[in-house]
Parts: structure tokens; C-alpha cells; sequence
């Protein structure tokens, strides 16, 4: 990947740090988001001592759309180019928790974020000569459904449930995306990283979680392990052009049956533009 330019968001640690590092070591010049300046600068530093690379920091929380404009800003600024776009950022909360919009966390951060973020760098992308999207999302994905009548969980609101449903959302936008995308340079997939042991919802803990991640953390992947995907479609050439798919262990594979539906597809991206207020169109 030398010569390429790779922005990966949520990277300070866990997967993402794990992403960063992986693409950096195939030559890539790398640049990473995080919401805490010290853990970001930490994170760049611990890179560069693993890799003699180009890396850049840009410090931004995600969950709130100003600051997500912000970094779009400071990214089309600082980076000439972009050739490979990973939204990793993500969280899990159990309670639920309101953004500086006003809106359900889970869904601002897993979701509108990422949606807000590539839409705002599109341009960058497009200008490269094979651009890519990877959407970091999970298995969680199987479980979840677009609840358009209570999208931010203000009737009813479950931690699972919310996360499951912002899921299934980032599989439904790289698809949408890459039908949006067809005929250009730029590509969308979506991933799932596994089950790897990172310090993910530990903020905000359910109890089921407090119970089985002490006990399911033996079988747990390493960070660098639940990265391999999202290098592998970040970076393998013969995947330059494949698009609208959802990997996992690094091979194409079925997404949830939801996933697939264009008409809820292209809803759930008119809503989401209108709450991030963006044009409908790409």
C-alpha cells in the first residue's frame, strides 16, 4: 500500500489501533481519529515505533455532528489524498444516552456518524483511482432491525437492541452507498470482525455482559486477529473492485436477509441525511 493513504477512525486502541498498525506495515500512510487528544498521541506513537511510516492524528468525538464536520475539515486539509476510508468507531452503552444533537448515542456514533463523515469526504475519495469504503460492523448485525418508528429508542429503549439495529445500519449504508457508487472509483463493503477481546462497552456495561465476557474472554480473538478483515479489504488488490458485499474471516458472506431490502435501504439513508442535514442524493 505504498503510496496510499488510509484514514481509519476510532483507532486509539482495540481493532482499530490494530487496523491502523496492519495497514501501516504494508507501506500505507496512515491517519487516525480518537476522541482524547493524550490516547490519540499515544496511539501514533505507539505506530510509529512498530513501523517506520507516515502517521497523522486528528482528535474528534465522533457522537457529535459538529465535531464530525470539524474533522472532515481538518482531514480535507491535512490529507491530499484519501485511498481507503475505515469506519471503526463504534460503541455499546446500556443506558440510554443523549448526544449533544439530542439524539440516542448508539445510533449517532455506530451509525450517523460514519454516514455524516464518508459523505463529507466523498469528493476526496472519488478523486483517487480505486478508493475504498470499509464499514466496520458485526455479526450483531443478524439480530438487529430498523425500527423507523422509534429509531433513537425514546419508547423503548435496550442497549442489545440499539446496538444490533446500528449494525444492520452500517451493513444497509455500504450497500447503499456502493449502489450510489456504481460507476465510479470508490467501492463499499462491510465487515465483521469477530468476537475479539477489547475493553468495547465497558463504559456503560450490561449485566449479561459484566457475566459472560470474563468467561467467553479465553476464546476471544486478539485485536490484531479481529483486524484481519478490515486489512484484508482495506488493502488486497484483487478486491479493488468488489463492492456491495459483507466479509468475514476475510471471505464474502451472507448478511442478514434485512440487509438486502433497497426500499428500507434507501429510506433508512433519506432519514439519516435529514438527521445529519445532508442532501438526500449522494
Amino acid at each position: 500500500m505504498t503510496g496510499q493513504t488510509v484514514l481509519v477512525t476510532g483507532a486509539t486502541s482495540g481493532i482499530g489501533k490494530a487496523t491502523a498498525l496492519g495497514l501501516a506495515a504494508l507501506g500505507a500512510t496512515v491517519a487516525i481519529t480518537g476522541r482524547d487528544r493524550e490516547r490519540t498521541d499515544g496511539a501514533v506513537r505507539d505506530i510509529r515505533a512498530s513501523v517506520d511510516g507516515e502517521v497523522h492524528a486528528f482528535v474528534a468525538d465522533l457522537s457529535s455532528q459538529s465535531e464530525v464536520r470539524r474533522l472532515a475539515d481538518e482531514v480535507l486539509t491535512g490529507l491530499p489524498r484519501i485511498d481507503v476510508l475505515v469506519n471503526n468507531v463504534g460503541g455499546y452503552w446500556n443506558t440510554r444516552h443523549v448526544t449533544a444533537d439530542a439524539l440516542e448515542r448508539t445510533f449517532a456514533l455506530n451509525h450517523l456518524a460514519p454516514f455524516l463523515l464518508t459523505n463529507l469526504l466523498l469528493q476526496r475519495l472519488k478523486q483517487g483511482p480505486a478508493a475504498r469504503v470499509v464499514m466496520v460492523a458485526s455479526n450483531a448485525q443478524s439480530m438487529g432491525r430498523i425500527d423507523f418508528d422509534d429509531l433513537q429508542g425514546e419508547r423503548a429503549y435496550s442497549g442489545a437492541r440499539a446496538y444490533n439495529q446500528s449494525k444492520l445500519a452500517n451493513v444497509m449504508f455500504a450497500y447503499e452507498l456502493a449502489r450510489r457508487l456504481q460507476g465510479t472509483s470508490v467501492t463499499a463493503n462491510a465487515v465483521h470482525p469477530g468476537l475479539v477481546s477489547t475493553g468495547f462497552g465497558a463504559e456503560d456495561p450490561g449485566r449479561t455482559q459484566r457475566l459472560l465476557v470474563p468467561l467467553l474472554r479465553p476464546f476471544m480473538k486478539a485485536p490484531a486477529k479481529g483486524a484481519a478483515t478490515s486489512i484484508h479489504v482495506a488493502s488486497v488488490a484483487q478486491l479493488a473492485r468488489v463492492t456491495g458485499r459483507y466479509f468475514a474471516d476475510r471471505q464474502p458472506r451472507k448478511s442478514s436477509p434485512l440487509s438486502y431490502d433497497t426500499a428500507a435501504a434507501a429510506r433508512l439513508w433519506q432519514v439519516s441525511a435529514d438527521l445529519v442535514g445532508l442532501p438526500a442524493l449522494t
